[in-house]
Order: structure tokens, then sequence, then C-alpha cells
């Protein structure tokens, strides 16, 4: 095994296993892409394949995601645990991650998961509204949220927040307020994931009903931008904005924001009206050069060149170069002569 090269998660699904609910929006095979029970030949599997490649070791983990982890039943749970756990013992990876629920965090399971390595658990939050909540049968309040996010932090393991945009009964200053009161909690990352309604679901039946809405994909890449550049902020890592691609999501989907590019269509329009407010303020025309992080120029320009189509109708002709002086989220306008 070689050490050094990227960061990578062993993601693993435990499909819907445990949740004494079924959201308005959730069918977990469609999400995840997987229906049968996991098992220690599984995880055995995915872990031997990865150890034999370059990766990051101190910055890799394993990773349970999907159903809610720790109400799933308490001997299946050990059983994926310790069948994950030698690959933290031997060092080839920093510990394990988990999702779950709100309220089926307590001291006796963090206990259990602290024993086998777990080192970071994620919350499905969804909403910090408890009209929202009740309105997509999440089965929980937003207290349950804070308490069991102080218990993890209290108990020195990394918290991760899981937010949704577009839920039914859900609007821009809800999700907004939900995003301060995240914050207020101050968890180490942020998942964001915009509403998509999946066949077999509570929301399918609402939008054919005519009672739901979804965001359309332009409405929740606006809403999504500011939430990105409130997180960073607050010095908060979004390590996700946008639902996974692949597995079957493709063909589950109905309706809402879904794009396989959606963070990189959200950070580009950051740019873009960071820019156009710098050029109506001070109208600026003719030809320019923007200069923004090397990283950023393809977020900059937008796919297929859409933010310098669209500063050209604004009467800037413009072009975008590197600079390290410049800090993500942020640009500089030089004008050409």
């Amino acid at each position: 095994m070689k050490d050094g090269g990227k960061h990578i998660n062993i993601a693993l699904f435990v499909p819907h296993a445990g949740c004494p609910h079924t959201c308005s929006f959730c069918n977990q095979k469609t999400i995840s892409g997987v229906g049968k029970r996991l098992t220690k030949e599984d995880i055995e599997k995915a872990a031997e394949i990865a150890v034999k490649g370059e990766y990051d070791r101190a910055n890799s983990e394993i990773a349970f995601f999907g159903g809610s982890f720790t109400a799933i039943d308490r001997d299946y749970m050990e059983y994926l645990l310790q069948s994950a756990y030698p690959y933290i013992e031997k060092g080839y990876f920093k510990g394990i991650r988990c999702s779950t629920r709100p309220d089926a965090i307590d001291e006796e399971i963090l206990n259990i998961l602290k024993k086998y390595g777990v080192t970071a658990i994620e919350l499905g939050a969804q909403s910090m509204s408890d009209r929202v909540l009740a309105m997509n049968e999440r089965g929980h309040r937003a207290e349950d949220v804070a308490k069991a996010s102080g218990l993890i932090k209290e108990k020195g393991f990394e918290l991760g927040l899981q937010m949704m945009t577009g839920l039914y009964g859900d609007d821009d200053e809800t999700a907004v307020s939900t995003a301060e009161k995240i914050i207020e909690l101050k968890p180490e990352t942020v998942r964001i994931y915009p509403t998509v309604v999946l066949e077999n679901t509570t929301l399918a039946r609402l939008l054919r009903e005519g009672k739901y809405k979804p965001q359309t994909t332009e409405e929740a890449i606006s809403l999504c931008g500011k939430l990105l550049l409130m997180f960073r902020e607050a010095n908060i890592k979004v390590i996700r904005l946008g639902l996974h691609s692949g597995g079957n999501v493709e063909e589950g989907f109905i309706a809402g924001a879904y794009h396989p590019a959606f963070r990189e269509m959200c950070e580009s329009r950051l740019y873009f009206d960071y820019v156009s407010d710098i050029i109506k303020k001070e109208n600026i025309k003719g030809k320019i050069t923007i200069y923004v992080n090397p990283s950023e120029i393809s977020k900059m320009t937008g796919q297929k060149k859409c933010n310098i189509l669209k500063l050209r109708e604004l009467g800037a002709e413009a072009k975008v170069k590197g600079s390290e002086a410049v800090e993500k989220y942020k640009a500089q306008i030089k004008c050409e002569e």
C-alpha cells in the first residue's frame, strides 16, 4: 500500500435500515442505488480495493451512509462496525464516519461508536423549522438537532450537519434561517441537498395533486450560492452541494433541482454575480481582464463560457486569468486600454 495521494471515503450504504419514519422525500433505494443488506464481505471487498491504491490514509475514512445508522438493530450496527474496525486499527483509514437521525443519538450510542473507531457523525437535520419538519414527516424537532449536536461535540466527534432546500412548505427565508441556526451549532462540515422529487415518495404524490411546487434548478442555484457563502464566512466546510450522481437517481427523478455538476453551477453563479455587480456599479465597458484564483478559472468562465457571454451582454468583453493573490469567490477586474 502506498501512502500519500488524495483523500477518499469508502462509501457504504445501509439503505433505509432502522429508520422509523418515511420522510416526504425519501426513497432510499433510489438515492443510494442499493437495496440489499450490507455484509462484512461487502465492507472487506470495498476496503481491500482501496488499500491497494495510493491515498491519504491520515484523512480518509470508511463511511456508513443511507438510512439511519444508529437506529438500526444494535447487533447489526455493531456487526458492521466490527467488520470495518480492523482497517482503522491497522491505520489504513483515520476513522469511521456515519450518518444518522438527530433523535437516534444518546450517550450510550456515542460510547459504542467511540469504541469502534467512529470519528465523525453527520446528522440529517434537513431543516431547523419545526413546521417544515412536521410537514415533511421527519418525526423529530429542531431541538433534537441541537441536543444531539451538543452531545456529539462534547464526546469529541467531528460534527457534520445536513440540510435541504426546497422542501414541502419551505422557502428561501426559512432555508437561510436554517443555515443561520446550523452555524450557531458550529459543525465542522455541512452538506446541502436541494430537494428532488423521486418516484414512490410523498412528494411525488403531492406534486401530482398540485399541492407541492418543487424548486427549479435556477432557483436552487441562486439560494444555494448564498448558503455556500454563509458557511464559508463562518469557516464551516461544505463537503457536498447537490445530490450525488450515479445510483438510480436519474431513473427515479421526477422533478426538482438535480444536476450532476450542481456545485460548480452554484459557484459559477457566485463569480458572475460578484463581477457583474462591480461592472454595473462602476459602469465598466469594453475589454477587461478578470483575475481569479487559478483553481477557479473554469468557474469564472462558466459552462460553455456562459459567464463570458452574459458579461458581453453588459458591454464587457472579458477574458479570465489566474492570480494567487485573489481569494476564492472573489475577483479583480482590470480595464484594458
